[in-house]
């Protein structure tokens, strides 16, 4: 199967990339990069494929089944839209769009051509996360009723002043940017439940001063001066759905220096810790007495999970967990978190 990568930038060689090479029925035949050195290095680096600076060559060319979005946020939408007229299907890394918005055009024109779209939350093909998502679902768990989820980091936001911190580009910060992950964890394990209400706030304080900002780690870096800083650093949410309350609370930076990566799923049976990325707790009771203990599993690598089902979903018409139908829920709730923030005022949905 001929597959492109368009967007050679760093989530493409960390996952897309190699993932493709290690499947044996997929095959690269175009890395694309509006930066020519970058898709150049990809051919060069893989031994494979032919550089590209214009994704719409790929999309041109009958030979091409299917392919990856790894760009920046703000052309997932047109470019995803663009490959699935064209008759490919498509995998858009997370967020599906800037927007709700755009989102559900997404969805519709995959509605209207019948290829698949599906988006890259990978972590439904997390071993820990489905481990927890079936006891879960056979009621190891209980009625799982409340879900605290904290994603917070001291003082680490990335590439201060440029792609990620333009709202233009983005589409917003680190509910967009950490927030989808964890939102659609809970999702998943959770049954997908219909969303109810919502009231958020988010916040843009630590990186004013863009000269001047102290900051512990910056991924995307160094500082861009004179750049552009109009996202969030933080945010705070309280989201009402059909199962569970859950409660965010999310930082690429704080004034606080112990943060966390975790999910708690708190069930009236049991409740779980899911350290994020890495193992989980579980907590309850057995013959009258506490227990608490930490399952031994041998972790697969999610990246190729998501490679090897998107492949083998295009051959078998199966529908995935991360269809755009399925997910675009955690791109409405984060949009209501926004748009509650801006309004200071409880969202209906």
């Amino acid at each position: 199967m001929k597959v492109a990568v368009i967007g050679c930038g760093t989530i493409a060689h960390h996952a897309h990339i190699p993932s493709y090479i290690k499947n044996k029925t997929s095959e690269i035949k175009y890395f694309c990069d509006i930066l020519p050195e970058r898709a150049q290095e990809c051919v060069e680096k893989y031994a494979c494929g032919t550089a590209i600076t214009d994704y719409r060559n790929a999309l041109n060319d009958p030979e091409v089944v299917a392919v990856s979005i790894c760009t920046p946020n703000n052309v997932h939408a047109t470019i995803t839209m663009d490959a699935l007229r064209a008759g490919k299907h498509v995998l858009c890394e997370k967020p599906a769009a800037r927007t709700y918005a755009e989102a559900l055009e997404m969805q519709k024109v995959q509605h209207e051509t019948g290829k698949i779209l599906n988006i890259g939350v990978v972590n439904r093909f997390n071993k820990a996360v489905n481990l927890i998502k079936k006891s879960a679902d056979v009621g190891e768990l209980g009625d799982i009723y409340r879900v605290y989820v904290s994603f917070r980091a001291h003082r680490s936001i990335p590439g201060l002043g440029g792609a990620f911190t333009t709202k233009a580009i983005a589409g917003g910060g680190a509910l967009i940017d950490w927030g989808v992950h964890f939102l659609d964890i809970v999702m998943y394990v959770c049954g997908d439940p219909a969303v109810h209400t919502v009231s958020g706030e988010v916040f843009s304080k630590l990186g004013k001063d863009i000269d001047g900002y102290v900051y512990k780690d910056m991924w995307a870096g160094p500082p861009v001066s004179g750049g552009i800083y109009d996202v969030d650093d933080s945010v705070t949410a309280l989201i009402r759905t059909a199962g569970p309350t859950i409660t965010v609370n999310g930082a690429w930076a704080e004034n606080i220096n112990s943060g966390g990566m975790f999910i708690d799923f708190i069930g009236d049976k049991a409740g779980i810790r899911l350290q994020y990325g890495a193992d989980f707790t579980v907590y309850g009771t057995d013959n009258g007495q506490l227990v608490e203990y930490k399952p031994e599993f041998e972790p697969t690598d999610m990246f190729q999970e998501e490679i090897d089902a998107f492949v083998r979903c295009i051959q078998t018409g199966e529908k995935l967990p991360s269809h755009i139908d399925t997910v675009i829920v955690t791109a409405q709730m984060m949009q209501a978190i926004y748009d509650s923030a801006e309004a200071h005022c409880e969202i209906a949905l």
